[in-house]
């Protein structure tokens, strides 16, 4: 008697739990795709070359039901001189999200790192000019609230590039 009524107890949960949904990654091919769309599509600008500029932005944008993005927003920059060649790439992203069934929009934040490959042996310059970009650099911050709730957190993207000599 104990085992059928234990038995129907976990029928009865079994039937009114809900499965989590399995969603696809969010970007058309998955993760690995992503990152190499956001390492050729992110082009370096002169300005942060020459400044040695380090740093990372979050962005949240908006995708609708077919991958279009609208509603790009800088949350965080360490500077606002590394955002321009983040958004110009989630510019050329239009089109390659996958948002949730039964969803019509759908936000994601996605983070940004950009910083250069240091060279094998340091110099002085090259620490002076990190120096100076880190001491003039101003961060920005947004004063809207994250959605935590609504929005889906991706995979930071990590963008290297090389200082010239």
């Amino acid at each position: 008697m104990k085992k059928i009524s234990l038995l129907v107890i976990v029928m009865l949960l079994s039937l009114s739990c809900m499965a989590q949904e399995q969603l696809a990654f969010p970007f058309q091919g998955g993760k690995d795709i992503m990152t190499r769309f956001f390492k050729d599509s992110v082009v370096v600008s002169k300005d942060i070359i020459r400044k040695k500029a380090t740093g990372m932005a979050i962005f949240k944008f908006t995708a609708d039901e077919q991958g279009k993005i609208s509603k790009v927003v800088i949350y965080y920059a360490d500077d606002l001189l590394l955002t321009p060649p983040i958004i110009e790439a989630l510019k050329k992203s239009n089109r390659k999200w996958i948002i949730p069934d039964h969803e019509k929009t759908h936000d994601f934040i996605l983070p940004f790192t950009i910083r250069f490959n240091a060279p094998v042996t340091a110099n002085t310059e090259l620490q002076k000019s990190s120096y100076d970009f880190y001491k003039s650099s101003k961060a920005f911050f947004s004063s809207d609230q994250i959605p935590l709730n609504e929005a889906t957190l991706l995979p930071a993207m990590v963008i290297n590039y090389d200082i010239a000599h």
